[in-house]
């Protein structure tokens, strides 16, 4: 199959769901794409590709589907993965980062002990760019801890919300633009 295929197909199973979480949103499902090998395969080896041209030594994933894309590239890649998850999730003591969402807000942990992310390349996967609100506490998360933000990758952008502003000065990858 070819990329330009791929990418069609890719486009044909993500399932749109109107007024989710909250009325106004369009949740744009990654789950049928995920479960389709063919889909997730295109998914797995673009971001691995950018992934290893944005100089990861570490991925790092962002809860809850993420984890799954992320997981995949750092296998892919020979690389180790950083769950980056929603407050509460896990032990004291951690490092939080507070953001806004389109619909809310929410915040972000890593651990605070255990892992040296001291002047490591993190290349940040997630499945949707809406507002970028958070990648952009990923990014504030990592680098408070020591590490360094390379590039940023996901699969799907939800336009005009004004994302790749915030995030203009990384290099940014979305899988279904190419």
């Amino acid at each position: 199959m070819s990329y330009a295929n791929a990418r069609e197909a890719l486009a044909e199973k993500i399932r749109l769901v109107p007024d989710f979480p909250v009325d106004g949103v369009l949740f744009e499902d990654l789950t049928p794409a995920l479960a389709d090998p063919e889909a997730f395969s295109l998914v797995v080896d673009e971001v691995a590709a950018k992934a290893k041209e944005y100089g990861a030594e570490l991925i790092g994933s962002l809860d809850a589907r993420g984890f799954l894309i992320g997981s995949a590239v750092a296998y892919k890649e020979g690389l180790g993965v950083l769950a980056i998850r929603k407050k509460g999730k896990l032990p004291p003591p951690v490092h939080t980062e507070s953001y806004a969402l389109e619909y809310g807000e929410a915040a972000l942990e890593i651990p605070a002990e255990g892992i040296d992310l001291t002047d490591r390349k993190v290349v940040l996967v997630d499945d949707v760019l809406a507002t970028g609100g958070t990648l952009c506490a990923a990014r504030k998360l990592l680098e408070t801890a020591g590490a360094k933000v390379t590039g940023l990758c996901c699969v799907l952008e939800v336009e005009g919300l004004g994302a790749r502003e915030r995030l203009a000065d990384l290099p940014l990858f979305i899988v279904n633009k190419g």
